[in-house]
């Protein structure tokens, strides 16, 4: 069993659910030694608030040593996007990182498609999105481990905002039944 930074979770767990295995302040916090101590040799992100601001598509400095210093180590990151190929392609145009789009989250199409395309072991894969009742929901659902992390930019696109007013209210059952949901600067931190 691996112990959550925030609450308790089985990998594979039966029951799906929106609880993150870990909360941490940016994926840019995410570094190879944090991954190897916890066995995770691949990333699967969400894409828009993840790693770039969904309403500005250029990779940034921090993305690009970000990447670089995890490529080095031999950590795979692999983009899982619900956004349609063309958005996606252009999005990463500037870094060199495989994707899959359409990804359908909350379901498990993009994520089993990723672990089945690139050949990953779902026990030593995670899943980083900013948003509950996609990204986590749909990794815990895939079995893997997930982390949440907070979005990049306050604002989203109108689809998006729908979520965000739902998941407040996740966020608030989550509270009741496991205390305090408390974000990290590591995956490590304790």
């Amino acid at each position: 069993m691996y112990k959550c930074i925030c609450i308790k979770r089985k990998i594979g767990e039966s029951s799906v659910s929106f609880t993150p295995t870990f909360m941490i302040e940016s994926i840019f916090n995410i570094d190879a030694d944090q991954l190897k101590q916890l066995d995770i040799k691949n990333i699967l992100t969400d894409l828009d608030n993840t790693l770039l601001p969904w309403n500005d598509k250029r990779a940034t400095d921090e993305l690009k040593h970000w990447l670089a210093h995890l490529t080095q180590a031999g950590i795979k990151v692999i983009v899982v996007s619900n956004n349609n190929h063309q958005r996606v392609k252009l999005a990463l145009k500037d870094i060199d990182v495989p994707f899959i789009s359409r990804a359908l989250k909350p379901t498990t199409k993009g994520i089993r498609h990723a672990i089945q395309q690139f050949n990953l072991r779902p026990s030593e894969t995670v899943m980083v999105g900013d948003q509950l009742m996609t990204d986590i929901f749909a990794g815990n659902a895939a079995g893997i481990r997930t982390v949440l992390v907070k979005p990049l930019v306050a604002t989203d696109g109108w689809n998006t905002s729908i979520n965000r007013f739902l998941e407040q209210f996740i966020f608030m059952k989550l509270r009741y039944q496991n205390g305090p949901l408390i974000w990290h600067q590591k995956l490590t931190d304790r």
